[in-house]
């Protein structure tokens, strides 16, 4: 993690995809720095696409979607890291002028995938932590460590005492 705000990391939870680096390697570091805005913009960009599926937009209508379109993606490389900014910057169609009505359903759609498919990296990522602690505490548990509960008072040896 980044910083305290840094919630995920893709790139563990991709590690099938990624090559296999020798230990000690220091691998990109994939994360995210504003998760809530990140889920805002989806959201967005969703809501944007299936309107626009609905309706016959006309040249100013897809004037402004191309405008959203792209500060939407200036926001989105905000809260990425350099490797996930780039990904993005890949696979992002330039729009230089104003967009046909499937141009900019395509580049749409093909952001709200992106997105989703990150998403399901992080929760890939997050089942995967989850995983390998609980065959860490498994584990033991198996050799008979302490459980680690909170500490107590101690416990006095012997019977009751004297004034009882």
């Amino acid at each position: 993690m980044e910083t305290e705000k840094t919630t995920g990391q893709a790139s563990e939870g991709d590690a099938l995809s990624q090559p296999q680096r020798p230990q000690g390697t220091p691998g990109p570091q994939e994360a995210i720095t504003e998760p809530a805005k990140l889920l805002r913009i989806a959201t967005m960009v969703r809501e944007l696409l299936e309107e626009t599926r609905q309706a016959t937009i006309d040249e100013p209508g897809r004037a402004r979607l191309r405008e959203i379109y792209l500060r939407s993606f200036d926001e989105l490389r905000e809260v990425l890291s350099p490797d996930l900014q780039q990904e993005l910057a890949e696979l992002v169609p330039p729009m230089d002028a104003v967009p046909t009505e499937s141009e900019i359903r395509v580049a749409q759609a093909q952001l709200v995938g992106w997105l989703e498919g990150l998403f399901h990296g992080i929760q890939a990522a997050l089942f995967s932590q989850q995983a390998a602690a609980r065959a860490q505490f498994e584990e033991l548990r198996r050799r008979g460590l302490p459980g680690g509960g909170p500490p107590g008072p101690p416990q006095p040896q012997g019977g009751p005492g004297a004034y009882l």
